[in-house]
């Protein structure tokens, strides 16, 4: 596998492969990968002639400086991963590389980015897809692979992609979990044993949710109560929303596609967890 730190090249190393009729893939991550990243790139390297997985901690996308400075950073680790799931290229430039000047665009698709992460983060998916746009114009990929668990994300990148007229195919790739049922994340390193086992409960409780033939407020209820009462878990937020727009639903019957999209924090020193479960 090829550690490659340049913009140019990067270009340079892909035109090569495209001219030999090669199709490439995008993994965009920021580092700190674990199995649910690793599932992404296999299916990445399965379905395409030559992987990229970008490693790259985006600032932009942090409106606590206190978590960005938190954030796992296992260059050679991830690099000793990503040659193990077979990727041919781990693109992993420093944040002057990616920003020789600050970033001023802005992208707003309400109520996509506004909902949810985007109210609890100010310029959250503003900085996402600042980055995402960027690696999208290095790569240019045919196909770019990212994981359900940032259900919200997908979608704001899905909007992204059509506003600005891109020729990809953006690739959903289900939530991989512990055993436990806590999905895969980063800032799971940042947990304790307890801790992990006191996180489990989120998946548990959502799951529960789906069995209940009650209103949409009756369920969003009972998920934060449930939730709220396990000590050690304080839920942030938890919207039931149409699974493509994300705006709230009142009625199961309002929309074809219906997600819960919850965020919880755990532990002592709180650490920000997000899950989603499908209702239909």
């Amino acid at each position: 596998m090829k550690v490659i730190h340049s913009i140019i090249e990067l270009k340079e190393t892909l035109c090569t492969c495209r001219s030999k009729g090669q199709t490439v893939g995008l993994v965009p991550t920021m580092g700190a990968l674990h199995d649910g990243h690793a599932s992404l790139v296999k299916r990445s390297v399965a379905e395409n002639d030559v992987t990229v997985v970008s490693i790259f901690l985006n600032p932009t996308q942090f409106n606590d400086p206190k978590d960005l400075e938190r954030y796992p950073r296992t260059l050679e680790a991830d690099c000793d991963l990503l040659a193990a799931c077979g990727a041919q290229i781990a693109f992993a430039p420093s944040v002057k590389e990616v920003y020789p000047e600050p970033d001023t665009r802005v992208f707003s698709y309400p109520p996509t980015d506004t909902v949810m992460e985007g109210a609890f983060r100010p310029g959250h998916f503003n900085g996402v897809c600042q980055i995402v746009s960027k690696l999208f114009s290095y790569v240019e990929p045919d196909k770019a692979y990212f994981g359900e668990k940032d259900y919200q994300q997908i979608c704001v990148i899905r909007r992204m992609v059509e506003d600005l007229g891109l020729q990809l195919e953006i690739v959903p790739c289900p939530v991989v979990r512990e055993e436990s049922g806590l999905a895969r994340s980063s800032r799971n390193t940042l947990l304790s044993e307890q801790e992990r086992t006191i996180a489990a409960n989120i998946h548990r409780v959502l799951n529960e949710s789906r069995h209940l033939v009650a209103s949409v407020q009756a369920v969003h209820d009972f998920v934060v109560t449930k939730i709220n009462a396990i000590p050690g878990l304080e839920v942030q937020y938890f919207n039931i929303v149409d699974g493509i727009t994300l705006a709230d639903i009142n009625d199961w019957k309002e929309a074809s596609s219906v997600v819960g999209c919850i965020t919880v924090f755990c532990g002592n020193v709180p650490i920000r967890l997000i899950d989603h479960i499908r209702y239909k």
